[in-house]
């Protein structure tokens, strides 16, 4: 297998679980050497820089809150210490307080807001001052298809994930002069262990509503960030794109 990001060095933020699993594991897969973040679930991180180290490459696991512009910092200068340098930063790190609009908190507001955008926002901050010096960098950030679509019952979670898309195309166009690419991907009904916990009758009629019939896979989603992150995409930069089986046209 070409090795598509051979010596690069790449942030990963929410990588123990699902979709952060699998990007760290295929950055690992594809040769880079990773930092990746995670909440509170030591047991889960410990089992993917199990796996990830498998690979070959330097792989460090970081209990890290990105939503606190220090906590931020101190990943980015963690894996400066580590690795000797930054190529690419994935946000991925984000949270759901599902509910209708008329019973949604403000504390669920702010808080799916401040992991989801801010986060992002925080984690930019902190790595672009190296990615500027060394005039070279790229970001990629997890967004959702319902960024685009809305979905009743998560305003909040549309709110953010809109809300990044938008912030991946202003600092495309911030950056993009001093060679930095961002770029959003937004999937859509992916397996992983929280959609693992609906009942049968909607992962069914979830699935129903997809033109190719299934779920999508953590490993779809990494692939194409893994390609979105090589220099083969290195003419790529302010999109949003969606992984979704065609859910979303």
């Amino acid at each position: 297998m070409n090795a598509l990001l051979k010596g690069k060095k790449v942030i990963i933020t929410g990588g123990s679980r699902g979709i952060g699993r699998g990007l760290v594991l295929a950055c690992a897969q594809h040769g880079a050497d990773v930092v990746f973040s995670y909440a509170g679930n030591t047991s889960a991180a410990e089992a993917t820089l199990a796996e990830a180290l498998s690979f070959g490459t330097r792989i460090f696991a970081l209990q890290n809150n990105a939503a606190i512009s220090s906590e931020a910092e101190r990943l980015v200068a963690f894996t400066l210490e580590k690795l000797g340098g930054v190529d690419i930063l994935i946000n991925n790190a984000g949270i759901t307080r599902d509910g209708l609009l008329m019973r949604m908190t403000e504390e669920s507001w702010n808080q799916v807001l401040h992991t989801n955008l801010t986060s992002c926002f925080f984690t930019v901050k902190a790595v672009q001052k190296h990615f500027l010096k060394q005039r070279s960098g790229v970001i990629l950030n997890i967004s959702s298809v319902v960024g685009a679509s809305g979905n009743a019952g998560q305003a909040n979670y549309a709110a953010s994930k809109a809300g990044l898309n938008g912030f991946t195309k202003s600092v495309a166009k911030e950056l993009g002069s001093r060679n930095i690419r961002c770029n959003a991907i937004a999937p859509g009904y992916i397996e992983t262990e929280m959609t693992g916990q609906l009942d049968e009758n909607t992962r069914k009629a979830w699935t129903e509503s997809i033109p190719l019939k299934r779920a999508g896979t953590p490993e779809d989603v990494a692939q194409l960030a893994v390609f979105l992150a090589s220099d083969m995409a290195s003419y790529i930069t302010g999109q949003v794109i969606n992984v979704c089986g065609g859910l979303q046209m």
